[in-house]
């Protein structure tokens, strides 16, 4: 009888040591999905990177990059808890933080936190030369895609032509398509115009300008005088895309990555410094990531940091 109450209480000892292990290990397995864009915005191929670098240098990380409608869905996600991490434009990050039902943000999305300010989106409005289009005027009574719909990118169109004193009714026809989507209607002659807000050198209008040729259509500084923060006068410099001779005035506002509160302070500190210690990683997958400076990551910043982020930037003085 001994024996075997003592086989019983050493299968008892062995069943909880091997449930307390699986949980152990369940706990060490963190889940990080990626939000980004569309495959062929700048969004992508950072988040990609980001997420090899978050697999490879978080300990029991598992990683998944998420293709979306870029920063409104993204916003929309992390709230739901639906992503760990996100890519945004910093005007749908303020909107999402005050709730704008107006734009998709029915009510104040409260557990969004912030990680780091990024690269900065440059709204680059490119046309036919064939259609004549050269000023912002000229894009009046014109066929013009204004990016996927209430994504940031048709956020930005709505407001430049606001502070240009335009708006969609002014348009000959409007198109709500993704970047991809908005050069191939281009290249067979059934769109005038394209306006992306995109990291320098989209991997679309690089094939678009490589493609026919092109007119870069400048943004003039007073309307981003007009528009104010997070607004600022950008330029998209010679050479870019191919064909362009000259600098083109511009406007720009700055990406976000953010998070939400259901993410664990120490994940969040692991996502901000894996994000800072292998820039170089991220730039070869895309120039834009060339811009992102660990002495800029809380400028700007629309809502609260995450906790974990905040330690991050405390350690390093930045805080």
């Amino acid at each position: 009888m001994t024996s075997i109450r003592a086989k019983s209480v050493l299968a008892g000892a062995m069943a909880v040591a091997l449930s307390f292990g699986t949980m152990s290990m369940a706990k060490a397995d963190e889940f990080i999905n990626v939000l980004t864009g569309g495959t062929s915005g700048v969004y992508y191929p950072l988040g990609a990177a980001l997420a090899n670098v978050y697999g490879e240098k978080i300990d029991g990380a598992r990683t998944q990059v998420q293709s979306t409608k870029a920063s409104v869905e993204n916003l929309n996600l992390l709230q739901a808890g639906r992503g760990e991490i996100g890519f945004a434009l910093g005007d749908s990050v303020k909107l999402a933080w005050e709730g704008n039902e107006e734009v998709g943000f029915k009510k104040p999305l409260d557990k969004l936190r912030g990680i780091a300010a990024i690269y900065p989106n440059y709204i680059q409005i490119v046309a036919s030369k064939e259609s004549g289009i050269k000023s912002l005027a000229d894009l009046k009574g014109k066929s013009v895609s204004v990016g996927a719909p209430k994504s940031g990118t048709e956020l930005n169109a709505r407001k430049i032509f606001e502070a240009a004193g335009m708006s969609y009714e002014d348009l000959g026809k409007v198109e709500y398509l993704p970047f991809a989507e908005s050069v191939e209607l281009m290249k067979n002659r059934q769109l005038d115009a394209t306006l992306q807000s995109a990291g320098l050198g989209v991997a679309s209008l690089k094939d678009l300008s490589s493609s026919m040729e092109v007119t870069i259509v400048s943004v003039p500084a007073d309307v981003a005088e007009k528009l104010g923060a997070p607004y600022v006068a950008g330029n998209i410099p010679a050479g870019t895309y191919e064909g362009q001779a000259d600098d083109v005035p511009t406007v720009a506002i700055v990406n976000f990555l953010v998070s939400h509160s259901g993410v664990s302070d120490e994940t969040a500190y692991q996502m901000t410094k894996q994000l800072f210690e292998n820039l170089p990683t991220l730039e070869a997958a895309h120039n834009a990531a060339k811009a992102i400076k660990l002495e800029n990551a809380i400028k700007g910043m629309p809502l609260p940091l995450h906790p974990g982020a905040e330690r991050y930037y405390k350690e390093k003085g930045i805080m």
